[in-house]
Formats: structure tokens, C-alpha cells, sequence
């Protein structure tokens, strides 16, 4: 990858992956910058912790176009980790770029499964859709762009999975437990990030985050835990059709989650499709 120091802006910086992403940036150099709503008392301390580190803090709206242009014109790349519930939010921080010609590259956020290569249940599609969509618009925009597949996140899905913060006796296994998915760690993905952000080779790429030693099964998780601690959990199975069922009548968000997990844990897509000598991937 490559090692070229550039100014990277990243939307979302006090998020649960834009923490990550901040910390990679200066970490490896970048003068490093963020746009954050205006803050109030309860991210005072992150938004100190952000200016010890050198980071540069705009405050603003995502509606307030003069103050986004303002901060994109300062930079080289624009990452975004905006949230789910503002992916479509990011048409408006594609706006500001195409008033900014200085931008080598950006990187919208997605960071889950190869969007125009799988499929799932109608509420994780839908969310993949808007992903599909602030891609076209950035490609019809003429925009250099690296869209990042890192798949799942490690720490969130062990958490999620094992609870390994709490003494429980038993685990829930969605489907068989078989099925074989990509965990990536959170801090490993905004390196990852960071480093394609700036990598002439991954302009204008899908990179896909696939790192053999990555890819297990919830029993591999499990039977790993088992080993660890010494102790032997009480397994329930839950459903394929069950979990379809919680898919269509849960509520937003619920349902969501649901869509998910079937997407991952039982339909196994982000193993589905073989890498070919035309995909980067990143390890």
C-alpha cells in the first residue's frame, strides 16, 4: 500500500467506526481532520481528545453546504462513517466534492458485505440498495472513489455472539452454526482504510477484506471460547425460518438486525462468490 502523507477529512469521526478511522489517520501520519455536528456537553471530552491528537474539528451540519465545501476544499480524501440511518446523507457530502476538484479520492461509507455482488432479506436490502445508490452517484459524479467490503466486525460479532463480558452458561446459534463468515477487527479495517485511501492501485476499486485466517463459523467461534475458559455452553439453534419470521414483523430497526444475521450466519454471503484476478483483496 501505499505510504503518500495526504489530508484525510472524515465524516462520521465520533461514530462507533469513525473513532477507528480517526485514530488510524493520525496514527499513520495524516494530517487528519473531521466534521462533526456542533458539539454539546456529552462529546466534550472526545471532541478534547480529538485536538490533543492534532485532528482538526469543523462543526457543522450535513445541511449546511458553504461550511461542507468549505472543509472538503482543505483536503485530499474524504471518508465517510456515517451511520446507517444516514447513508442517504451522503449525497449531500457528494455534492460538496464535485465543488472541490482538489479531492483524490473518496470513500463512502459501506464497510459491510460487496453490495453489487450479494443479495438478502427485504430489510438488509434495502439498507444495501442505498449503499448501491450513493455508489452510482459517485460514479456518475466522475468522483475517484475505493468502496471498502470489510465485511463484519470482530469485536462487535464476538461481543454479539459470545458475550464475553458476562458469565452466561448458554449461546444462541443462528442456523446450523455452520455457515463461514469474514470477522475483521475494527482497528484493523480502518488501517486497512487508511492505507487504500491514499493507494493509486485501489482508485476507482472494490477492495475486498477477506483475510484467510479471518473466516470462521459461529461453532469455530464458539468451540474457540469453549477451549478458552475451560467451560462447555448450553447451545440453542434458532431457525432459519424463525429468524425469516422476526425479519418481517419485527420493527425498525429490529427487523434490520434480523436481516442480517440471516444474511451472514445462515446464507453465508460474504463467502458466496469466488475472488478472481480482477478483485483486490485486502490482505
Amino acid at each position: 500500500m501505499g505510504s503518500e502523507k495526504s489530508k484525510i477529512l472524515v465524516f462520521g469521526g465520533r461514530g462507533y467506526l469513525g473513532k477507528y478511522m480517526v485514530n488510524a489517520s493520525v496514527s499513520m501520519g495524516h494530517p487528519t481532520y473531521v466534521y462533526v455536528r456542533p458539539v454539546d456537553h456529552s462529546k466534550l471530552q472526545l471532541h478534547h481528545e480529538f485536538e490533543s491528537m492534532g485532528v482538526t474539528v469543523f462543526q457543522g451540519e450535513l445541511d449546511e453546504e458553504e461550511k461542507m465545501v468549505a472543509a472538503v476544499k482543505q483536503v485530499d480524501v474524504v471518508i465517510s462513517t456515517l451511520a446507517v440511518p444516514q447513508h442517504l446523507e451522503q449525497f449531500k457530502i457528494i455534492h460538496a466534492i464535485k465543488q472541490s476538484p482538489n479531492i483524490k479520492r473518496f470513500v463512502p461509507s459501506e464497510f459491510g458485505n460487496e453490495v453489487d455482488r450479494v443479495s438478502g432479506l427485504p430489510p438488509f436490502q434495502a439498507l444495501m440498495e442505498n449503499k448501491k445508490r450513493i455508489r452510482r452517484a459517485t460514479e456518475s459524479a466522475g468522483i475517484p472513489f475505493t468502496y471498502v467490503s470489510a465485511n463484519s466486525f470482530a469485536a462487535y460479532f464476538v461481543d454479539f455472539l459470545l458475550h464475553p463480558h458476562q458469565t452466561l452458561q448458554h449461546v444462541s446459534i443462528y442456523g446450523n452454526g455452520d455457515a463461514k463468515v469474514v470477522l475483521n477487527f475494527e482497528e484493523d479495517v480502518a488501517a486497512y482504510t487508511i492505507k487504500a485511501s491514499v493507494d493509486p492501485r485501489t482508485c476507482n476499486r472494490v477492495i475486498i477484506y477477506r483475510p484467510p485466517g479471518n473466516i470462521v463459523s459461529q461453532l469455530d467461534l464458539i468451540s474457540s471460547w469453549e477451549k478458552k475458559t475451560g467451560t462447555t455452553l448450553q447451545r440453542t439453534h434458532i431457525s432459519e425460518q424463525d429468524i425469516i419470521k422476526l425479519s418481517e414483523s419485527l420493527p425498525f430497526p429490529e427487523n434490520i438486525s434480523m436481516a442480517i444475521l440471516h444474511n451472514i450466519f445462515i446464507k453465508s454471503d460474504q463467502m458466496s462468490f469466488e475472488l478472481n484476478a480482477n478483485d483486490l483483496e485486502a490482505s
